[in-house]
C-alpha cells in the first residue's frame, strides 16, 4: 500500500469509495468540495492505494507544515471500509511515515462522531492514540437516536409535546419540504445577526450545494398564514445520520413555536426514511475564550427533544 495525492481523474472513484465506506459522509466527497469558489481553498487530499484501488482517503490541506482535515467542511479525517484493527494500525503507521518523508510536521484530524459509522468501532481512534496522536479538542454535539417503534412525540418533554400538538391543530401553521431558499435565507441572516455572526454559507453556496448534491439537502419550511416564519435545512450526510445544519425562526413569531414543530417534522421524516440518528449539531459557547466551553442553555434545549451528547473529537500529533 502507498499514499498518493489526489488528482481529478480519481474523482468518481473517490466519491464512490466514500459512499460505500464505513464512516464517510457528504463532507468527505469531492462533489461537496466543488461548491467552494475556485481558489478559496487549496487542497492536498491523500489516497491510500493498494494494487491500483483506493483503500482509504484523507481529505485536507497541507499548509506551513501542518496537514489539517477537514478544510472547508464539517468533518474530515481518514475514511475507510469496515477494516480490521490490524489494517487500521497499518494505515496510521503508513500515514506517519508519509508525513515524515514529505515535509509534514503536524497532523490535525477531526472525524465525524461514531454515530455516522455503519458499523461502530473505535479502531481509528485507538490506532492514532497508540501511535502518538493526542486529543486536542472535544466538541459537544447532540443527537436523537431514532426508533420507528416509539411514538415520536411521546419522547419529547411535556412542554414541547403540548406545543407541537397545538401547532398540529392550528390550520394557519403549515410545514413544507421545498426549495424556497429565497424565503429561508433572509430568516437565516436575521437569526445570525442577533449574535453578530454570519452564516457559514452564502445564499449562492446553498444553491450550489443543492445543485451538486440534490439528494443530500432538504429544506423544511414553516409557514404561518402563508408567511415563512422558520425552517430547518437538513444535510442528509450518509445513510445513518440526518444533520440539522440550520434551525431558524423569525423571533416575532416565536409564540407559534416553529422550531418545536419543525423538529417534530424532521424527526418524523428521518425515522420514516430509515435514518438512525438526527444530529442537532454542536453546542459550544462561541463567545467563551475556551472553544470547548459548553452552551448549557443550548444543550438543555436539545435535551427536550430526547437528544443525547455525542462528541466530535480532534486528534493532533507533532512529528
Amino acid at each position: 500500500m502507498e499514499i498518493i495525492r489526489y488528482t481529478e481523474e480519481w474523482k468518481d472513484e473517490w466519491d464512490n469509495f466514500v459512499i460505500s465506506s464505513n464512516n464517510g459522509t457528504m463532507f468527505h466527497m469531492q462533489k461537496f468540495f466543488d461548491y467552494h469558489t475556485p481558489g478559496k481553498f487549496s487542497f492536498d487530499h491523500l489516497m491510500f492505494i493498494e494494487k491500483g484501488r483506493i483503500e482509504a482517503v484523507l481529505p485536507g490541506r497541507l499548509k506551513d507544515g501542518m496537514f489539517e482535515s477537514p478544510i472547508g467542511a464539517s468533518y474530515g479525517s481518514i475514511v475507510t471500509k469496515d477494516i480490521t484493527f490490524a489494517e487500521t494500525m497499518n494505515l496510521i503507521s503508513l500515514l506517519l511515515d508519509y508525513g515524515r518523508n514529505n515535509g509534514i510536521k503536524e497532523f490535525m484530524l477531526t472525524s465525524a462522531p461514531m454515530i455516522y459509522e455503519k458499523y461502530q468501532n473505535q479502531n481509528l481512534d485507538f490506532a492514532m492514540l497508540w501511535q502518538g496522536f493526542r486529543f486536542d479538542l472535544h466538541y459537544i454535539s447532540s443527537a436523537i437516536k431514532l426508533d420507528k417503534d416509539r411514538v415520536i412525540i411521546e419522547r419529547f418533554q411535556a412542554t414541547v409535546r403540548r406545543n407541537i400538538r397545538k401547532t398540529l391543530k392550528n390550520p394557519d401553521l403549515q410545514v413544507e419540504i421545498n426549495e424556497r431558499y429565497d424565503e429561508f435565507y433572509p430568516i437565516l441572516l436575521a437569526n445570525k445577526s442577533r449574535h453578530n455572526v454570519k452564516p457559514t454559507h452564502s445564499y449562492e453556496d446553498l444553491l450550489k450545494l443543492k445543485e451538486l448534491m440534490p439528494e443530500n439537502l432538504k429544506l423544511f419550511m414553516v409557514y404561518y398564514k402563508g408567511k415563512p416564519i422558520g425552517g430547518s435545512l437538513m444535510f442528509f450526510c450518509n445513510k445513518q445520520v440526518a444533520l440539522c445544519f440550520y434551525n431558524m425562526l423569525l423571533y416575532e413569531y416565536a409564540e407559534y413555536k416553529p422550531i418545536h414543530r419543525v423538529m417534530y417534522e424532521v424527526v418524523k421524516y428521518s425515522t420514516e426514511n430509515g435514518y438512525s440518528y438526527v444530529d442537532i449539531g454542536v453546542s459550544q459557547d462561541t463567545k467563551a475564550e475556551n472553544p470547548m466551553t459548553p452552551s448549557m442553555s443550548l444543550i438543555e434545549f436539545k435535551e427536550k427533544f430526547d437528544a443525547k451528547t455525542i462528541m466530535r473529537n480532534t486528534f493532533y500529533i507533532k512529528l
